[in-house]
């Protein structure tokens, strides 16, 4: 029974999160890759006072790579964030498993290079950054503290999906 619990509770969490990367998705993160004129302007205003407050050069000016890694987001992770949320708070979907290490996998594989940016990038002599940028470990930590959770919970859908007994992958045997 209290695994039972213990399940609901993360499946609940994980339902959480997708639903909140919906709109951080569409009305933030897709600036940096659409035009600005899509958006309201409260909307630009509020990614304008966080790249200004917390140095984020990423969302500032957006080097190539990081571009693509937000059109896999448009184009792979947002039609899986309302699948992956209603399969959580319904609970018992055997079938978001493989979707769902897909998703963390690549998520996981994207978050790498952002922390390493944020944590390693020589700003000072980056010609791809332009604007604000973490120049104390104050600030870059801060920038790493905000974009951990995308890294974290997506490693814990996995570990979540590899071992849990519920969404371990039962091959059917055939009767002869």
């Amino acid at each position: 029974m209290g695994a039972v619990v213990a399940r609901r509770c993360l499946e609940w969490m994980l339902g959480l999160y997708f639903l909140s990367h919906i709109p951080i998705t569409l009305f933030l993160d897709l600036q940096a890759l659409l035009p600005r004129e899509l958006f309201a302007v409260e909307l630009v205003n509020l990614l304008k006072w966080y790249s200004k407050k917390f140095k984020d050069p990423l969302m500032q000016n957006p080097p190539v790579w990081f571009k693509s890694f937000l059109f896999c987001e448009l184009v792979f992770q947002l039609p899986f964030f309302p699948i992956a949320a209603y399969a959580f708070f319904k609970g018992c979907c055997k079938w978001i498993r493989t979707p769902a290490i897909i998703y963390s996998v690549h998520t996981i594989t994207t978050l790498l290079p952002i922390l390493f940016t944020f944590l390693f990038e020589d700003f000072s002599k980056a010609s791809d950054f332009k604007g604000q940028r973490p120049e104390t470990l104050n600030e870059r930590l801060t920038l790493v503290c905000i974009y951990i959770p995308y890294l974290l919970i997506p490693l814990m859908l996995l570990l979540f999906m590899l071992r849990n007994p519920f969404y371990k992958y039962e091959e059917k045997r055939k009767k002869k």
